[in-house]
């Protein structure tokens, strides 16, 4: 009877996580281990040597009705040597809530190499965005008297401040997200905090250039303001570079560290992908790990890319820095 409890209130926790991340504007999922830093980072925009459109699409539980669905639309690139811009359209669904968001970012690369095909790069960014957030009871059989069983739907600002650093194969991402968050009034001002601050930290290296095969190792970490939650990926990525082709690919270990008397968050993603001229495609799986998981199927996610207006590589650095065809 103790362990039903437990997964009820397990599951419970899972819901209400997952609702409080659709609130979030773009939800963290694995994104930016597809090419695509950008979706996470906003000092991303326009640091490499082409301007990247991503298109992404993330379905949850595929087998269970009203499960969270993610689409991406994202572009970036320099406009000169030093300023860049960045735009995502994204369509995040969960259940009867749903967001429409568009978001736009101003970066400024600012280059303390001492020749010209070395990388020293200190990046600023801040991204604004408007979003439409929506409740849809239609379809309840039981009366909402807030909602009055119908549809809701309320816009709200915010914006995210970002930070990055790239010396050689060395590279850093500093961001947080939700810092100027307006008020929604979904439902009301007593349930809706305005502080959803979370911080990220991306740290990384990619070496191997001279090898056959080359590695990236990397480690993200999150931390949300008002609940104290903390998150951590380690995240580790191999490219093997073909005639015509890169293929690559990694495997990612998300686990958050609450102290959870229950059991800790684990999420398990292994990723596969290739660039073939300037096109990039991926597949990410992503899985549930422990002895409490609220569904077997796990979530997949594809990611379609397309790398324009590129600029000659410069000597040495990570594959988001130097598009690797």
């Amino acid at each position: 009877m103790l362990k039903s409890y437990k997964a009820y209130f397990t599951i419970i926790g899972i819901l209400v996580s997952s609702y409080l991340n659709a609130q979030e504007t773009l939800p963290i999922y694995s994104d930016y281990l597809s090419d695509n830093v950008y979706l996470v980072h906003p000092a991303a925009a326009g640091i490499g040597n082409c301007g990247k459109l991503r298109l992404t699409a993330r379905n949850q539980w595929a087998d269970v009705s009203g499960a969270p669905e993610l689409q991406t639309l994202s572009f970036h690139t320099r406009v000169n040597d030093k300023a860049a811009v960045g735009g995502i359209v994204f369509n995040d669904k969960n259940g009867y809530h749903s967001q429409l968001g568009i978001q736009g970012t101003y970066a400024y690369h600012l280059d303390f190499g001492t020749r010209s095909d070395e990388i020293n790069q200190l990046s600023l960014a801040f991204s604004l965005m408007v979003v439409e957030n929506k409740i849809d009871e239609t379809n309840f059989t039981i009366y909402d008297p807030v909602i009055h069983g119908g549809v809701l739907a309320k816009n709200y600002f915010n914006a995210d401040i970002g930070a990055a650093y790239h010396l050689g194969g060395f590279f850093s991402y500093l961001t947080a997200k939700n810092v100027l968050l307006t008020a929604r009034n979904l439902y009301n001002d007593n349930f809706e905090s305005l502080n959803l601050r979370r911080y990220l930290l991306t740290l990384g290296y990619y070496f191997g250039e001279d090898f056959t095969v080359q590695f990236e190792p990397s480690i993200m970490t999150q931390l949300i303001e008002r609940t104290g939650e903390k998150f951590m990926d380690v995240n580790l990525k191999i490219y093997k570079d073909l005639p015509t082709a890169q293929l690559w690919g990694g495997l990612s270990y998300r686990r958050g560290f609450d102290g959870n008397e229950l059991e800790e968050l684990q999420y398990i993603t292994p990723i596969i992908g290739i660039n073939f001229n300037k096109l990039m495609f991926s597949y990410t799986y992503t899985k549930q790990s422990g002895s409490i998981v609220f569904e077997n199927g796990g979530f997949h996610q594809i990611s379609l890319g397309f790398n324009l207006l590129c600029r000659p590589q410069r000597l040495s650095g990570c594959p988001n820095i130097n598009a690797s065809f």
